[in-house]
């Protein structure tokens, strides 16, 4: 028999769990949800202070009551900050648990407190002022019923459980996000399961992408103990479908769910390193700092396509980014037209590196606009997927010898998670200000929801205004689809928005 014993996230309580519970017990499991110190109208506060520290010990003591002679199995379930004192309590009985499954939360290390894992950047950038200026003590007030959007994805959760969630949140203690999480690494031996809500723009392959990224500090995810379900819901499963996250949290108890692919010489190539769809020359690569120049034989100077990578990308990624086949190939298609094809690497290594590497980008565009061999006053920028944030500069204030602005399967607006509601970086905002710039976007027909969602926003949004919106449809391709689908569903698309590039650089 399996015990569940479930921790929710900030501003809640056990109450959040009812449904699911009530399903895990219908199935013949026991299901606890802890009521945490100060959160809980179950569990009052005895002192002024409450930190990471007593809801960890809340969740050993839930765990403590569990006879250990029964044979039972503990299933530790946290949800958003709730992963934190469910790393806590398990990596202190790490004998006593059979698996910890993480809820569409983070991956908290040793040392780092909760408040990392705030997703509002502006809030947490608030709050981090607050606990360096000493005031570590007080409560953060709970969302409004039009708030909680800051703190996740809202989809599939009805009006009434919404109002319900809102009439029961509780101030969250500061201690609890500025306690700094403190593990001896028990809990590692421990199996765990990621359980991702896809419409907070959380997946199962965009977690492989991370991983084949090659970044050693990913490697443990592929590990066999370690396995993944995604359900298609926002950040409150236990509110929008809590049969089906019943099921999945027995399904992960039983050892069950996807395995990530491990990256290393057995493992076919993962997506952005097979190759470039479409027949290019091997010209050579000078390399100037983080950017790539590809340039043809002949008299110059010559327009330039800048290719910019998406991401975020690992910090250890290798190779980089302006060495994967599918930029390369890029930069050299734009080349046999007469083009300097460019690629480049910037640090979007995380959601709150945006504005760094935006400036990475403007740096490298003067050091291609500066070189001899590049006209200067005809350049086009081409972004791809997570990269496609990184437009909005460019579309609120397009310069004269910015002559054309594409896009590949990008995402034009914050995913829910990313914590960027108030970011500068939103393009769909930004295009009425783009005047008559030139946009050519390649869409992918079988892209995800929540960034096709981005993309149709942005498409509307062009309607609106002066900026000539060409559309490049790929109706069976998916996010990356140069190296993911067969090359006769992507050379044509490929082929005619390089030609409407090129058009535009030397119309």
């Amino acid at each position: 028999m399996q015990v569940f014993i479930m921790v929710a996230g900030v501003f809640t309580g056990a109450h959040v769990w009812q449904e699911t519970a009530e399903r895990l017990v219908a199935a013949g499991s026991a299901a606890h949800a802890v009521p945490l110190t100060g959160l809980d109208p179950a569990r009052p506060a005895t002192s002024a202070h409450v930190g990471l520290e007593t809801h960890i010990e809340d969740v050993i003591a839930a765990i403590d009551a569990v006879d250990a002679t029964t044979g039972q199995e503990i299933v530790l379930v946290g949800h958003d900050y709730g992963i934190h004192p469910v790393l806590g309590a398990a990596d202190r009985r790490a004998e006593r648990v059979a698996r910890v499954v993480y809820l569409d939360s983070g991956m908290p290390q040793n040392g780092v407190p909760p408040l990392a894992a705030v997703p509002d950047q502006a809030l947490r950038a608030q709050l981090a002022e607050r606990a360096e200026a000493g005031e570590r003590e007080g409560v953060l007030a709970p969302p409004g019923l039009d708030e909680w959007g800051r703190w996740g994805s809202t989809a599939g959760v009805g009006e009434a459980a919404l109002e319900r969630l809102t009439a029961l949140a509780a101030p969250q203690p500061l201690g609890t996000l500025f306690q700094p999480l403190r593990l001896t690494g028990a809990v590692a031996a421990v199996p765990v399961t990621g359980v991702l809500c896809a419409r907070n723009g959380a997946r199962i392959d965009l977690v492989q992408r991370l991983v084949d990224f090659g970044d050693p500090a990913l490697a443990v995810l592929t590990e066999p103990q370690v396995t993944f379900f995604e359900l298609p819901t926002g950040h409150w499963p236990m509110l929008s479908c809590p049969d089906a996250l019943a099921e999945v949290l027995l399904r992960a108890g039983a050892g069950e769910g996807h395995h990530l692919r491990p990256v290393g010489d057995d493992a076919p190539a993962p997506a952005h390193l097979r190759p470039f769809p479409l027949d290019v020359p091997e010209l050579p690569r000078d390399r100037q700092g983080h950017v790539d120049l590809y340039v043809p034989d002949g008299d110059g100077p010559r327009p330039a396509v800048i290719f910019v990578h998406g991401g975020p990308v690992p910090v250890g990624a290798r190779p980089s980014p302006r060495e994967w086949p599918t930029l390369v190939g890029y930069a050299r298609l734009a080349a046999a037209e007469g083009m300097v094809g460019v690629t480049l690497d910037h640090r979007l290594h995380d959601v709150a590196d945006y504005d760094r590497a935006a400036a990475d980008i403007a740096a490298a565009v003067e050091l291609v606009r500066s070189d001899a061999r590049v006209d200067s006053d005809r350049i086009a920028l081409w972004f791809f997927s997570g990269g496609g944030l990184l437009t909005t500069d460019w579309l609120a204030r397009p310069p004269a010898w910015l002559r054309c602005l594409a896009a590949s399967y990008p995402i034009l607006a914050p995913l829910p998670a990313w914590g960027m509601a108030g970011s500068r970086f939103h393009p769909a905002r930004a295009v009425g200000q783009a005047g008559s710039l030139p946009v050519v976007l390649l869409r992918a027909g079988r892209e995800a929801p929540e960034i096709a969602a981005t993309v149709d926003a942005f498409v509307r949004a062009t309607k609106e205004c002066a900026a000539r919106l060409e559309l490049v449809d790929v109706p069976n391709g998916h996010h990356g689809f140069e190296t993911i689908d067969p090359p006769e569903e992507t050379r044509p698309a490929l082929e005619r928005a390089m030609r409407s590039v090129v058009a535009h650089l030397t119309g």
